[in-house]
């Protein structure tokens, strides 16, 4: 006799949801058992000793576990990594114990535990940019990429003609892109920086051609507050920062007053080393990380920081984990995969993988041909969680995203 046994997929509450729905259980109990269906690892950082021993225990007593550093039972370190296994009802329980410590520091793991599930399992608010509103959860939205440069690593530079960058981006919106980004300095590997006066010069004509024509939000690729002020001036309604507000110290303060959504990108990028390995005919070789996407999370937050403290809105914060830009083709590779982890922000997630350099060295192919190494770029991405894409290809691109977003988002499709 056999029973069928299979074993699900059930990496989602929704989905565990329906395959209670489908047994037949009672909804009490499919509200009281979905916390504890669900898996979760998470990781706190430099943790001292004693409220590492304590969180361990308090998670022990929930039925979960924790992972310490095994050396430091015996005095040879004073901190540790905490790793915590466990499901979402261990999490809120040892959330409830940890609010009751003496210690201060037990009681902020409580509110960053606390605030990291909030982000990760919950729905992100709408954005309006422009005349436009995105609603996260529904789909996939296209960024189409305008490089209005001589150098553009792509190939797709188009410096100085203004009518056809304007007939392109008509072009892109027909073709179902959500967002035009216009950029006039190139970022790719060891590119020159442009003075501000001159990129404002080469997107401006264009940028103002196109407010009159597209009915789409236009975002300024840049990381000049300058350039960004004239930019918005002009009827852009959105700011891509690549340098994550780093690079321009007013930056930060520009977007708060122009109250307008901003794309805020990790970038560890150093332009020098770059040039001199693609002259050598090698890869990049990077900078160096601890831990990738601890460092890469880490580091964005620094910048949502800044943008916070200045007066942005949290709601019309972007997070870009910024592929290609200081990382080496097994890192870009390693961030793809694990993409998800950018959702304890609680921000929407762009990524941008299209015609990119790992792309080229895996396939051993240069940017014109490395279209289908971009849609399993894209594909991945939107099963990692992103909420958009910035690609070059729009029209295909954007019959992936579909495609894609019909496998990993019929949950929310069928509910809309």
């Amino acid at each position: 006799m056999s029973f069928n046994l299979r074993f699900l997929n059930l990496d989602t509450p929704d989905r565990l949801r329906v395959e209670m729905e489908k047994i037949g259980a009672h909804p009490g109990g499919i509200k009281i058992m979905v916390p504890k269906g669900l898996f979760y690892a998470v990781k706190l950082e430099g943790v001292k000793f004693a409220a590492a021993n304590i969180i361990k225990q308090e998670m022990l007593s929930q039925g979960g576990e924790a992972v310490l550093a095994g050396d430091i039972y015996f005095g040879e370190r004073q901190t540790s990594d905490v790793l915590l296994l466990g499901t979402q009802r261990h999490y809120e329980g040892l959330i409830k114990k940890l609010r009751g410590q003496p210690l201060k520091s037990l009681v902020a793991v409580a509110a960053e535990l606390q605030q990291g599930l909030a982000h990760y399992l919950g729905e992100r608010s709408p954005l309006t940019i422009g005349d436009t509103t995105f609603h996260w959860e529904k789909r996939t939205y296209i960024m189409g990429i305008l490089n209005l440069t001589s150098d553009s690593f792509s190939g797709d530079g188009l410096l100085g003609d203004v009518d056809k960058a304007v007939a392109r981006a008509r072009e892109f919106v027909s073709q179902g892109a959500d967002v035009i980004d216009v950029g006039g300095e190139s970022t790719r590997p060891g590119s020159e920086p442009l003075p501000a006066d001159e990129e404002m010069r080469r997107v401006l004509p264009t940028l103002e051609r196109l407010v009159g024509e597209i009915d789409v939000p236009i975002s300024i690729d840049t990381y000049k507050a300058e350039v960004a002020e004239e930019a918005l001036s002009a009827g852009a309604s959105m700011v891509n920062d690549v340098w994550g507000l780093r690079m321009d110290p007013g930056m930060a303060a520009l977007v708060a007053k122009w109250q307008v959504p901003v794309i805020i990108m990790h970038n560890r990028s150093r332009p020098k080393d770059a040039i001199q390995t693609e002259r050598l005919g090698g890869r990049y070789l990077g900078v160096e990380y601890r831990d990738l996407m601890a460092d890469i999370i880490r580091e964005l937050r620094e910048s949502i920081r800044l943008a916070l403290e200045a007066g942005v809105d949290r709601d019309q914060i972007i997070v870009d984990p910024g592929i290609g830009f200081g990382k080496t083709v097994e890192q870009n590779l390693e961030l793809l995969s694990n993409l998800a982890e950018l959702k304890v922000l609680g921000h929407p997630i762009l990524v941008g993988p299209s015609r990119k350099s790992f792309i080229g060295y895996t396939l051993d192919l240069p940017p014109e041909e490395r279209f289908e190494g971009t849609a399993v770029g894209v594909a991945l991405a939107i099963a990692g969680g992103a909420d958009v894409v910035r690609v070059h290809d729009v029209k295909e691109m954007a019959r992936v995203a579909r495609m894609t977003d019909a496998v990993v988002r019929r949950e929310g499709a069928s509910k809309a």
